[in-house]
């Protein structure tokens, strides 16, 4: 079957969506309650989604948020359904952590593929994952997953003709990452560590001139989907498999027919060259300003990127906002 077209101005439509959450959401910041401001930014979106003319369906929601009165729900229809039937992805807020503590790098991300494109495993909440940018892409093997970090990096050095010590490695600070924070810094490569977020960890690795050269570790299935719609506009690669958390997790996905042993690669995830992906800036980062509210009047600072012309667009918007 032929795969319909999308509009080619689709990515326009999205990034109101993500503006609409990053607005709300940048109210909560450094007020130390996560919960409140994700809630908040996901009813934000739905409402900016429902209003784009597509019919869409969201492939991942936020069922594996503890105490979520939920908004964006697995295979939940959005928008006008007068347009282009397409899946949906987003993450309200990506690094829910740093908005609350009111640190660097929180993005509002959303992408849209036609339907039937994006991969999904419902049950499962986390991914194993591996990112590199366009230069290294054609060295990543599925081998790498299950390779010693060092032996990763000196690949990714080899790609980038420089040494390991020269490489800066994106890792989410979790105490599961210990040990491979040790691997990578016996390897003599430098470690970057966030909070959460790591949509902005797979940008950072993918655009030019960020410093950060190869993400890895254990991170959400919904950002691993979000970083595989992104690297296909980027030239990047991507390996995921997924990570379940206990047996009983485990067993859910199983049970809908999803192999954990699976590698996964940038076309598993989503296999379709007509993306669209839009971030918008909701604390500062090295990619995107966070919201600057002046009165009745809010900035925000967006990036759109289209797969099928890898085109890139950076946007500075600036919106009418109730004052308080």
């Amino acid at each position: 079957m032929e795969e319909i077209k999308l509009p080619r101005n689709l990515g326009l439509e999205v990034v109101r969506t993500t503006e609409a959450a990053a607005l709300v959401a940048g109210r909560w910041m450094g007020l130390g309650n996560a919960q409140q401001a994700d809630q908040a930014a996901s009813d934000a979106m739905l409402t900016g989604l429902n209003e784009v003319k597509f019919n869409g369906q969201i492939v991942l929601g936020e069922e594996g948020k503890p105490n979520h009165r939920l908004s964006i729900t697995s295979l939940k229809y959005i928008g006008t359904t007068d347009g282009p039937e397409v899946d949906v992805v987003v993450d309200p807020i990506d690094g829910r952590t740093q908005l609350a503590r009111g640190y660097p790098g929180a993005i509002s991300a959303a992408a849209v593929a036609p339907r039937g494109s994006m991969w999904n495993c419902t049950p499962a909440v986390y991914m194993e994952k591996i990112i590199v940018d366009a230069a290294v892409a054609p060295y990543l093997v599925p081998e790498c997953l299950d390779a010693p970090a060092a032996w990763t990096l000196a690949m990714v050095a080899r790609a980038k003709g420089v040494p390991v010590s020269n490489l800066t490695v994106f890792v989410l600070d979790r105490i599961r990452h210990t040990e491979l924070i040790d691997e990578i810094r016996t390897a003599g490569a430098h470690v970057m560590l966030r909070p959460d977020g790591d949509i902005v960890g797979a940008l950072m690795v993918c655009l030019p001139n960020s410093g950060v050269d190869i993400l890895m570790g254990v991170g959400g299935l919904i950002e691993g989907l979000l970083s595989s719609c992104a690297i296909k506009a980027l030239g990047g690669a991507f390996l995921g498999r997924l990570h379940p958390l206990d047996e009983i997790e485990r067993a859910k996905i199983q049970e809908c027919g999803c192999d954990t042993s699976r590698i996964m690669t940038t076309k598993d995830m989503v296999n379709s060259e007509q993306v669209f992906f839009a971030a918008t800036g909701i604390t500062d980062s090295p990619l995107l300003h966070g919201v600057v509210y002046k009165g009745n009047r809010a900035e925000t600072n967006s990036l759109i990127l289209r797969s099928e012309t890898r085109t890139r667009r950076r946007i500075i918007a600036e919106h009418l906002v109730d004052e308080v």
